[in-house]
């Protein structure tokens, strides 16, 4: 049995054939899909398909490669659904200077504050690092005050940053790109125990081999464990026992299930 920590399957590519995915994803072992946000557009969506598929757990929060003009905005809305709303972590938040860095500032300040936010709620987050690792690892370890927990997801930097991550007591998300050749995250996963590291797909983003170049789906992440099974030595079912335990610690103070508190 595997939990998908990170599937934006609320997403368009999902429109046209959504039952379909999501039965292909029970079938191949996926028990919990957890549903990142991008940014207020995208909330509906996301607390529609959490009501009616209750495996599928939302969160709340502003994505990096959102953080524009109005992102001020864009908190309030964020702090103002997190009131009303049970949500099960705070992502996808973080810093990404890959595509554009006109906000770069704006960025770093907005991940800073919902840091906090997840902290206030006692919520686990989900880090966006694209090109900022060491900047993101350097930001939570300085806002680490023993509350802090979650995943930087898409993982795939050097065993040193690994290790980083794993002292300041947050997980490795490990996807698609594990399959990928000379990324080099299947070596950084041969060097690191399991107990560090969650599965996910980034559906419908980052497909693994065979299906790298197509859309991603969380029946996938089949593939992804069975890579990381190949490179631990280890059988199926211990990657899908290890991690499924991990990513369960890390949300289990939050709500398994969707539930909208009358205002």
């Amino acid at each position: 049995m595997f939990i998908d920590t990170h599937a934006h399957i609320y997403s368009e590519e999902f429109k046209d054939d959504f039952e379909d995915m999501i039965t292909k994803s029970k079938l191949s072992g996926v028990t919990d899909i957890y549903m990142p946000n991008i940014d207020s557009t995208s909330i509906g969506a996301m607390l529609n398909i959490a009501a009616i598929h209750p495996e599928c757990h939302p969160m709340i929060g502003l994505h990096p490669c959102h953080v524009k003009e109005n992102y001020a905005d864009e908190l309030r809305i964020v702090e103002k659904y997190l009131a009303n709303t049970k949500f099960v972590g705070i992502g996808e938040i973080g810093i990404d200077l890959y595509w554009d860095t006109t906000f770069a500032k704006e960025q770093d300040m907005v991940f800073r504050r919902q840091i906090s936010i997840a902290r206030d709620a006692g919520l686990p987050f989900v880090i966006h690092s694209r090109a900022s690792l060491d900047l993101t690892i350097e930001i939570v370890t300085e806002m680490q005050d023993g509350s802090l927990k979650g995943i930087f997801h898409c993982f795939n930097g050097t065993v040193l940053q690994a290790q980083h991550i794993i002292d300041i007591g947050f997980y490795l998300g490990i996807g698609g790109v594990i399959t990928y050749k000379n990324a080099g995250v299947d070596k950084v996963v041969s060097e690191i125990a399991l107990e560090h590291m969650v599965l996910e797909t980034d559906a419908p983003y980052l497909s693994p081999v065979p299906y790298r170049g197509k859309r991603n789906e969380c029946a996938y992440i089949r593939n992804i464990a069975e890579k990381m099974a190949e490179i631990k030595q280890v059988s199926l079912a211990e990657i899908g026992a290890e991690t499924t335990f991990n990513a369960n610690k890390l949300f289990s103070a939050a709500p398994k299930a969707f539930h909208r508190e009358s205002s």
